[in-house]
């Protein structure tokens, strides 16, 4: 038995789906048909047999009452014939009793024990002359028992033709199952074939542009498969919009690092034969060379912190903002001295604290402050501010995004935000929705130094830790950068 069920494991195994499916849903079919015919046979032939039973009885009735102090005798002989009625005889308890003339029926055991009343009337089948009989053995008075016999071959011819039908009809049955069976799994797996065939061409092209296409009619009332191929093209756009994200920023930092890679060249070249060069010269490109290798070391390290899309957990403490602004602020006062930074936090603000890193916390404000800087005018001031409001709100703790990437809850009753705003050209309606996308530059910014990464930066690490970065045109003119923890 086992090795039984391992095979059919092994063939289960091999075969694919649809044939699965094909042959369970026929299997299925199929038993119920032969089941249904199978019944309808036995029910079939339990009432013609029933008929006859019937018939029997109302003739052992008859013969009863009409002989029912007649002793061991033939009582009717037309069992050859077969639409005569009953032949009939009468049998005694004892042997010594029969009749000089021969019985019609035979005389056995059990009849003598209906005779005697140990045994209860009983129905048998018989061969008589030849011919298939059903014969009824009942008790006649006191020591003896009425044989009544009747021919059974229209009874029986009859379960025979029902039975090649109903074997007819099961057949067809069958066969029917077996079409059935194709067609529910080839209509019930065609998502399922559209979803394959999708897979595998995507797999083959690497283009996740294709799609599967969806039945008409509202999502509500769609079926598991087809929910399953609309949660498929829901991956497939976003893997779409992730590729396109990796092959422009893998283009754009090329581009990006090409011309300091170029004047990297060209420096340490010159360098090479520095034997050729005036000190002056020498120091000039040796300056350039240093000044070169920090901005690709620093525009690396951007690009390395923007490939990573997650916070390591056990980093994860509980940071005091205003903490963080004071000191964000003050490195900025010491990296740009000829800029005035203000800062004012609220007192309700002062104390609240958020689960993050503190390291990409600072960088976060740093990239802001740094931003709000290279744009203010010589003179004119950065100004921070640090609030908090009341909101209703879950419990603080933190929870899991997609993969392991921890979100802070939002704390009960409390919104932090945290605004850098400087009085610089501010950003244009045009640029305002691209601010944020890496590498992109203003045309007011382009002369300015910087990678174009900072601020893209900056909206990473604030959504990594559920905060909203946002920014706008301030009242006044300048930009407005608003960072809010819920």
């Amino acid at each position: 038995m086992s090795g039984v069920r391992r095979l059919g494991r092994r063939w289960r195994r091999q075969r694919p789906l649809r044939t699965r499916l094909t042959v369970a849903a026929s299997a299925a079919v199929a038993l119920v048909a032969v089941g249904v015919c199978t019944a309808a046979f036995f029910v079939i032939r339990y009432e013609m047999f029933h008929q006859l039973d019937l018939n029997l009885t109302q003739s052992a009735t008859r013969v009863i009452q009409e002989n029912r102090d007649a002793g061991p005798q033939v009582v009717a002989g037309e069992c050859r014939y077969l639409s005569a009625p009953a032949c009939a005889q009468i049998a005694p308890a004892l042997p010594a009793e029969d009749p000089a003339h021969p019985y019609l029926l035979p005389v056995s055991a059990p009849v003598r024990e209906v005779a005697t009343g140990d045994r209860a009337p009983y129905f048998s089948n018989i061969t008589l002359s030849g011919k298939p009989m059903r014969m009824l053995t009942t008790r006649l008075g006191d020591d003896k028992a009425l044989q009544v016999a009747l021919r059974s071959d229209s009874v029986e011819k009859g379960v025979r033709q029902a039975a090649g039908l109903l074997a007819v009809i099961g057949a067809a049955g069958v066969l029917l199952a077996a079409g059935l069976g194709y067609w529910v799994s080839r209509t019930g797996l065609a998502p399922v074939a559209r979803l394959t065939a999708t897979a595998e061409r995507i797999a083959s092209t690497r283009d996740p542009r294709h799609r599967i296409e969806l039945p008409p009619g509202p999502p509500g009332r769609q079926d598991e498969v087809t929910r399953l191929a609309a949660s498929f093209n829901t991956m497939l756009g976003e893997l779409e919009q992730s590729v396109t994200a990796q092959r422009r920023l893998v283009a754009d930092a090329s581009h990006e690092l090409r011309t300091p890679l170029t004047a990297l060249r060209t420096n340490a070249e010159l360098l090479a034969r520095a034997d050729r060069l005036t000190d002056a010269q020498r120091d000039r490109a040796a300056g350039a060379l240093a000044r070169q290798l920090r901005e690709v070391t620093g525009l690396v390290n951007d690009l390395i912190e923007l490939a990573r899309d997650e916070e390591p957990t056990p980093l994860l403490e509980e940071v005091r903002i205003a903490a963080l602004a004071e000191h964000a602020v003050a490195a900025a006062r010491a990296h740009w001295p000829s800029t005035p930074f203000t800062l004012h936090i609220a007192p309700d603000a002062a104390e609240t604290v958020r689960p993050g890193v503190p390291a990409r916390l600072t960088r976060l404000l740093t990239n802001l402050l740094d931003n709000a800087a290279k744009f203010s005018p010589e003179g004119l001031p950065v100004e921070v501010e640090l609030t908090a409001s009341r909101h209703a709100g879950s419990e603080s703790g933190s929870e899991s995004g997609s993969g392991s990437r921890p979100r802070p809850r939002p704390r009960s009753g409390e919104r932090l935000e945290l605004t850098v705003r400087d009085h610089g050209p501010g950003i244009t309606t045009e640029d305002l929705p691209y601010v944020f996308d890496r590498f992109y530059r203003a045309e007011t910014a382009r002369a300015l130094p910087g990678s174009g990464l900072g601020l893209a930066m900056a909206r990473q690490i604030a959504r990594a830790h559920g905060a909203d970065l946002t920014a706008e045109q301030a009242q006044g003119g300048g930009a407005l950068f608003r960072l809010t923890f819920a």
